[in-house]
């Protein structure tokens, strides 16, 4: 018999919802109009203060669309919400290292980042807004497929943390730069001649009256392929919280939108918590786990979230200790 939490009828067409979709709407539409239209007149790094400022904006609007999705819909509504929201910005970590990576490799400035960014993540609306629609639809009329998805979610665990243990292996294959930047290279030369150098902030130039694509345009490409790929773990692992597609959307769609300034925020720390992907794995497994077992056994949302925050909080708190004895260790050694 079919997961009674997983297929429960979605709410999305009844008043309070469609009040909710066009609050979400607006305030989605608000603030990236203030970001495309006023703050990217100056296109500069924000400052580490300012990253957090708007990583604090991000997540009281989260927070508040919660709030009152759970007033609206009922409290079960809203701690979907927050156990989606909070499973996504878990595993949105990945994304913002293949950032680094990418703007590492291709030496991207760091004044042109941030347009990258901003039209990266704008993209990455738009596919995961498609993805979960589908997906919604999907795993709806086709129950089996959560089985499907629960066993490709422990897969991904299990090999993530068989990357983990082999980090010597990956260094000598020279597995710093993103898998999939070289293929990606190689097919966008095929569409567009690709220059060597950067054009300020622009993706194209023309040059002998045919368009180029800039090293910044290889940048934003290689981002959103790489974005496509983890959406493949990201939203699966929310519907195994919910398949409303109000609830899976606009917690995916909160998670992405705080990305850029969540990356100007943590980008010099996230050396730094060297068990977080140890987490990551773990939160895998636990919402893989969920999907598996939901015939027979249907967690409630609040035991979900418990236990992601748990999971993460623990992965955590285990970086800044060993960072801390890392640091005593070289003090006593000098």
């Amino acid at each position: 018999m079919p997961n009674s939490h997983l297929a429960s009828a979605p709410s999305s067409l009844t008043p309070s919802a469609l009040a909710l979709w066009v609050t979400f709407a607006l305030v989605v539409s608000t603030m990236l109009a203030l970001d495309l239209g006023v703050f990217q007149k100056t296109p500069r790094e924000p400052t580490t203060k300012e990253a957090f400022a708007w990583c604090a904006v991000w997540l009281a609007l989260a927070s508040a669309f919660g709030i009152g999705l759970g007033a609206a819909l009922g409290p079960a509504r809203g701690i979907e919400f927050f156990t989606a929201y909070l499973v996504e910005q878990a595993l949105s970590v990945d994304n913002l290292f293949v950032m680094m990576l990418v703007f590492a490799q291709l030496a991207v400035p760091r004044g042109a980042q941030r347009r990258v960014l901003v039209w990266g993540i704008l993209g990455a609306v738009v596919l995961r807004g498609a993805l979960v629609f589908t997906g919604t639809a999907l795993v709806t009329r086709f129950h089996f497929l959560t089985y499907a998805l629960g066993a490709l979610l422990v897969a991904s665990a299990i090999k993530l943390l068989h990357d983990l243990r082999r980090p010597d292996d990956r260094a000598a294959q020279g597995d710093e730069a993103p898998p999939a930047r070289s293929r990606t290279q190689a097919l966008l030369g095929r569409l567009v001649p690709l220059t060597k150098d950067f054009e300020g902030a622009r993706f194209t130039v023309l040059k002998s009256g045919v368009r180029h694509g800039t090293p910044l345009l290889l940048a934003l490409v290689t981002i959103e392929v790489a974005d496509a790929v983890f959406a493949l773990d990201s939203i699966p692992a929310v519907f195994s919280v919910t398949t409303d597609p109000l609830v899976v959307l606009t917690s995916n769609l909160f998670a992405v939108l705080g990305l850029r300034s969540l990356f100007f925020a943590l980008s010099g720390l996230l050396e730094t918590l060297v068990y977080l992907k140890h987490g990551l794995a773990m939160v895998l497994v636990l919402v893989g786990a969920k999907m598996l077992a939901a015939a027979v056994w249907s967690a409630p949302s609040w035991l979900t979230l418990a236990s992601v925050a748990l999971v993460l909080g623990g992965a955590v708190v285990a970086s800044l200790v060993k960072k801390r004895h890392e640091g005593r260790y070289v003090h006593d050694a000098l």
